[in-house]
């Protein structure tokens, strides 16, 4: 019996740096897929903060969520205790420096907040259906970003089983997507229709914009019901969380690093409500059209233990300013813009890369509510897309277009169903990085000494598909391969992966092992002659690889063991 056979409710979860969410669907009602707008400490936010509030051992979580911050602060110099953020900036190729520093690790972190986020869903889902039990018959597509490898995806999918959103850790019941990819069946869904685009061969963009990460695919329309990937993803941290960094830094030149230093190490909560003051009144109220913008930041009104951290000095020319500090428009836009261009340079890269007209590009994910963003890019695209939109609830389309792609995975095994269904599949992919295995050859003259094993072999990359290569899901690629010694009882298949589109050796720079597959080979009399088919397909967003004995018929397959070390 399939394991969707079970499945009666679609849940996708959105766990994001710095706001989370989800959407759900009961299987009897494909078109009602409601969002979440109930959480800890308040109601009608479609998401709720990525933060955590543990006891002063670090070892439970007190507060979860919007709660999880600290309030408008008080004028007493106290201490406060502070929340765990940006947990999730752990995850990904990000800069060591720019990871934030954690009182814990960031896969308990994980592990605790999802734990909270899954209680949460539970309730919920059973105050409208009863008899849902969640690790049976819910299944759970999280949405991840472009650029996470296998090995981030591994990290989740253990922080999910440690948090008991499923029975076990390989369970099918949790799923993968990828953010901008659930962007895409939302938009396809909401947006193409509006606009008199869906047709065969449209092709599109998604920009998804969030708290730390910006990620873009561009796909097309093939058929009615199917979407293949014709550029590669590409993503890169360059969210609205950085703007927030720009701000932080501009007040350490308005007050003195050790100051800015010395707040957020004693007095977290205060310098957390200076931050949610200027993203309230400076971030998101920024349009860039009025250049006379300005607003008074008021120390003593948002951060009065800053009066004492400030040197001689500085709170000499602050109190002749009253302790008012003006965040003038050339301000705001220097902090917007380095992170803005970096979007913009992301989608010339993606236009370049794409030898079809893109008819439309859409605006989704938190960020995306920005209407200096939306001016930036307006500006710079106008001429080259006809179609530059930001849906309605941008910052809800990835949860619900992971729910949507939930239930295409249900339904995809019962071909009635999926041509009743207004839904599309994802049909084609562009590899983002080129898999190969390791073999031992023969040593030959013009390969590097040093690479000589004592056996006269040398380990080397065989590459088995090439980084932009379009695949379809559940495509095989693979290659026969025998013994290298005639006692050998079995064969360790290492699959490695690199985003170098050629590569020569296991241990060149950027490679990485994805997994191995053990296969038995017991007929040692036959010596070498024993072929055995090696391969793996690319799934819906995981890789399963298999090996099958010619000989005798054996066959092994997994989703491997993927190492989850940090």
């Amino acid at each position: 019996m399939s394991w969707r056979s079970d499945i009666r409710v679609i849940i996708g979860l959105d766990f994001g740096t710095t706001f989370s969410g989800f959407a759900y669907c009961h299987i009897s009602d494909a078109n009602d897929i409601c969002t979440n707008d109930k959480w800890p400490g308040e109601a009608g936010q479609l998401k709720t903060n990525t933060v955590l509030q543990y006891d002063s051992s670090f070892t439970n979580v007190e507060q979860w969520g919007n709660p999880a911050l600290s309030k408008r602060p008080n004028r007493r110099n106290k201490k406060d205790s502070k929340p765990i953020e940006l947990f999730k900036l752990h995850l990904g190729n990000l800069q060591e420096h720019l990871r934030p520093k954690l009182p814990v690790n960031y896969k308990k972190a994980i592990t605790d907040y999802l734990r909270e986020f899954g209680k949460l869903i539970n309730v919920t889902i059973n105050e409208r259906w009863n008899g849902i039990n969640f690790t049976e018959n819910v299944l759970l597509v999280f949405t991840v970003p472009a650029e996470y490898t296998e090995k981030d995806k591994a990290i989740m999918r253990e922080c999910a089983f440690n948090a008991q959103l499923i029975g076990d850790k390989s369970s099918q019941k949790l799923q993968f997507t990828t953010e901008p990819e659930a962007a895409a069946l939302y938009c396809m869904e909401n947006k193409l229709k509006e606009y008199d685009l869906l047709t065969t061969g449209t092709t599109f963009m998604i920009v998804d914009c969030g708290g730390g990460t910006v990620d873009l695919t561009t796909r097309k329309l093939i058929g009615t019901k199917e979407l293949g990937e014709i550029t590669e993803r590409i993503g890169d941290f360059c969210g609205s969380t950085f703007i927030d960094t720009e701000f932080v830094e501009f007040l350490r030149g308005k007050l003195g690093s050790h100051a800015i230093k010395l707040l957020k190490e004693n007095n977290y909560g205060q310098y957390q409500y200076i931050v949610q003051e200027f993203c309230r009144r400076v971030k998101k109220p920024f349009t860039g059209e009025d250049t006379g913008f300005l607003y008074e930041l008021d120390i003593e009104e948002v951060a009065p233990v800053l009066l004492q951290y400030v040197n001689k000095e500085i709170k000499g020319l602050m109190e002749d300013n009253e302790w008012l500090i003006d965040i003038k428009y050339n301000d705001v836009k220097k902090m917007f813009d380095p992170v803005i261009d970096r979007i913009i340079r992301m989608i010339h890269i993606q236009l370049l890369n794409n030898q079809e007209t893109c008819s439309a590009m859409f605006l989704v994910g938190g960020f995306s509510e920005s209407k200096y963003l939306q001016k930036r890019i307006r500006q710079e695209f106008q001429h080259r897309v006809k179609t530059i939109s930001v849906p309605n609830q941008p910052i809800a389309a990835i949860v619900r277009g992971a729910t949507i792609y939930g239930l295409s995975l249900k339904n995809s095994s019962n071909t009635d169903k999926m041509n009743n269904l207004k839904f599309v599949v994802i049909s084609t992919r562009k590899l983002k990085f080129t898999y190969g295995v390791k073999v031992f050859p023969m040593w030959q003259e013009g390969n590097p000494p040093h690479r000589k094993e004592e056996d006269g072999r040398i380990a080397i990359f065989s590459q088995i598909v090439k980084r932009g290569t379009e695949v379809k899901v559940n495509q095989e690629f693979g290659s026969c391969f025998v013994p290298v010694d005639p006692n050998q009882t079995g064969i360790i298949f290492q699959l490695y992966y690199t985003t170098e589109y050629d590569a020569t050796y296991c241990d060149d720079p950027g490679m990485e092992l994805l997994g191995t597959l053990s296969i038995d080979l017991p007929d040692i009399h036959l010596a070498c002659a024993r072929p055995v088919n090696f391969g793996f397909s690319f799934g819906q967003m995981e890789i399963t690889a298999f090996a099958k004995n010619k000989l005798n018929g054996q066959n092994f397959q997994t989703k491997f063991d993927l190492s989850t070390d940090p």
